[in-house]
């Protein structure tokens, strides 16, 4: 996403957000920094480089690893990612690297 333009939302994102940016909005979610139902649709790189900065802070006190998280935050880290992945894998998205990875 370039300074100047804005981002499409999660759910128009390439594969419904298997992009970083989807990422950051999912983790989010994860943390409770923005509610499920904020796609993002409209943000600015500014507002991006913010959520991003809440969402490595909330990380940091888990080493920013999964398997760190409590139970309720790795519950809901689960099920908001599966079902990311659920809904990329109908739109054609596979985890496999390609020729330029």
């Amino acid at each position: 996403m370039r300074s100047d333009k804005t981002y499409c939302g999660i759910d128009d994102d390439e594969f419904g957000g298997m992009t970083p940016n989807g990422t950051i909005i999912r983790d989010a979610w994860v943390f409770g920094i923005i509610p499920e139902t904020e796609k993002c649709k409209g943000w600015t790189v500014d507002r991006f480089q913010i959520l991003y900065d809440k969402v490595f802070e909330a990380w940091a006190p888990y080493g920013h690893l999964v398997t760190n998280l409590p139970p309720d935050l790795r519950e809901r880290h689960e099920r908001i990612h599966q079902e990311a992945i659920d809904t990329a894998k109908k739109k054609g998205w596979t985890a496999d690297l390609g020729d330029d990875d």
